[in-house]
């Protein structure tokens, strides 16, 4: 039986417009957004600004939600065996401050790609997500 996690991921770009992703400790081939669960209490912007720190060592600020994503799709199993189905709010992020480095034992490594060279995902999200938007969204930060 899995598990319903409410949880956020970011979309970050560097200088030239590559995206963050990260290697799960444990995975050798498959990537993800730097990402992770929200704790009780956290808003999706909280919880967004917080992970990318523990997973990647930058501050950032979350200026955009790109998606809200979830369903069988995004049903996971960790090495453990435990089962969990995310319902995630990805955001756009800049980056305010910091070194990027794994700060947490979650990450076995942190590199940019390309939008159209991205590695294997560990979870389907949709290409959109990786467009440059010009909109602002609404959400709560505090």
């Amino acid at each position: 039986m899995a598990l319903f996690n409410p949880s956020v991921a970011a979309v970050i770009r560097n200088d030239r417009g590559d995206i963050l992703f990260q290697r799960p400790r444990g995975s050798e081939d498959v990537w993800s957004l730097p990402a992770g669960a929200m704790e009780l209490g956290e808003t999706p912007a909280m919880a967004m600004v917080r992970e990318v720190y523990e997973e990647t060592g930058l501050r950032v600020d979350p200026v955009a939600v790109l998606a809200v994503l979830g369903g069988d799709s995004f049903r996971f199993t960790y090495p453990d065996g435990n089962q969990v189905e995310y319902l995630g709010v990805v955001f756009a992020c800049t980056i305010l401050s910091g070194r990027l480095g794994c700060l947490d034992a979650e990450s076995a490594e942190l590199r940019y790609f390309s939008a159209e060279g991205s590695p294997p995902w560990a979870l389907p999200y949709p290409e959109d997500i990786f467009r440059v938007i010009d909109a602002p969204t609404w959400f709560e930060r505090v």
